[in-house]
């Protein structure tokens, strides 16, 4: 009886051991793939290299910023965090990235007269981690913006949590007062909407309204974004998930991609597996300090062998599509 026993919890121990060693292995794999970039270059190396097609994922922590540019144009999709709190939420307190943006913008984008011009700024939905900045960016004397794509938002079809605590309303309303004092043209239909920046066709996915009548959180409503150049497809996820069905929806419409920014930082509930499995990215980006969902990092790393790249490791990342047949990623950007 106690040599059975002695079997049993020896068998128990092993089991454990196997268990540990299994997800080590695991954990160790993902750090690998979180940790290679192709190239590095500090950002003097690379700034005077202008006129090419990039994706500039810029270091804003936990929130978006990003940066299109090709053929000598330049828009900007989200805008990062902002040092704002208008109801004075504790919870709020957070860093804000807007000054780095404009100096990120000024350092990469300013012509010989010293000016900016954004052929279009995008919101991909009303949270503060990424339209904060977009109030400051726009109302700096020397930002010029042609176009603005931001989706409406209806405070009445938004779960009471956000209403209460959060503060969609008064970012949202930042942005476009902001918009509106500068006369820039303003889109707010964004069903089906596609168009050429550049070298790049820009498609916009779930852009319709949400349903009057219906609660959903903001990032139900959050836009994703194809960019695509002579057959290398990058989709830009926004905080797209799939708790209405968002991502098995677009999914199928969207397919293979090159390289996918992963929706809402890699948490949970986006980035599902049906989603992963579609669009069988080779390449992941992560724009946040945290750690990935297991079940993405899962889906990602393990199932399609694709390496996670977080800006904030890399301290901001560069996808360099100016050659197709060899692109390149760049990491260290420093100002």
């Amino acid at each position: 009886m106690e040599k059975t026993k002695r079997k049993m919890i020896t068998g128990i121990v092993i089991a454990v051991i196997c268990i540990i060693a299994l997800i080590a292995a695991m954990f160790g794999g993902f750090s690998v793939f979180q940790n290679n970039l192709a190239e590095k270059y500090t950002f003097e190396e690379f700034s005077g290299q202008k006129g090419g097609d990039r994706i500039h994922f810029l270091n804003t922590g936990n929130s978006d910023a990003i940066l299109l540019e090709s053929d000598g144009k330049f828009a900007l999709i989200d805008c990062g965090e902002d040092s704002d709190n208008p109801r004075g939420f504790e919870s709020l307190e957070l860093d804000g990235y807007e000054d780095f943006v404009v100096d990120y913008l000024n350092y990469f984008c300013k012509d010989e007269s010293g000016q900016i011009n954004l052929e279009f700024i995008m919101g991909t939905h009303a949270h503060s981690d990424h339209i904060g900045g977009f109030d400051t960016v726009i109302m700096q004397d020397n930002v010029h913006v042609k176009k603005a794509y931001f989706k409406k938002y209806y405070e009445d079809r938004i779960i009471e949590e956000e209403v209460e605590d959060w503060d969609n309303k008064e970012m949202y309303e930042d942005v476009i007062n902001a918009v509106n004092e500068k006369e820039i043209e303003l889109i707010q239909d964004l069903t089906d909407v596609s168009f050429k920046f550049g070298s790049f066709n820009i498609t916009v996915f779930n852009g319709e309204e949400p349903k009057e009548g219906e609660k959903v959180g903001e990032n139900e409503n959050s836009l994703a974004v194809l960019v695509e150049k002579d057959g290398y497809r990058v989709m830009l996820s926004g905080d797209l998930n799939n708790l209405d069905g968002d991502e098995d929806r677009i999914a199928s419409e969207v397919g293979k991609v090159d390289v996918l920014k992963l929706g809402h930082h890699g948490y949970r509930h986006s980035s599902t597996k049906n989603y992963i499995d579609a669009l069988s990215p080779d390449i992941a980006i992560q724009t946040t300090v945290n750690l990935a969902n297991f079940s993405v990092k899962y889906n990602v790393c393990l199932t399609h062998k694709a390496p996670i790249y977080s800006t904030v490791k890399h301290n901001g990342i560069i996808l360099d599509l100016s050659d197709v047949n060899n692109v390149k990623l760049i990491d260290n950007v420093e100002l």
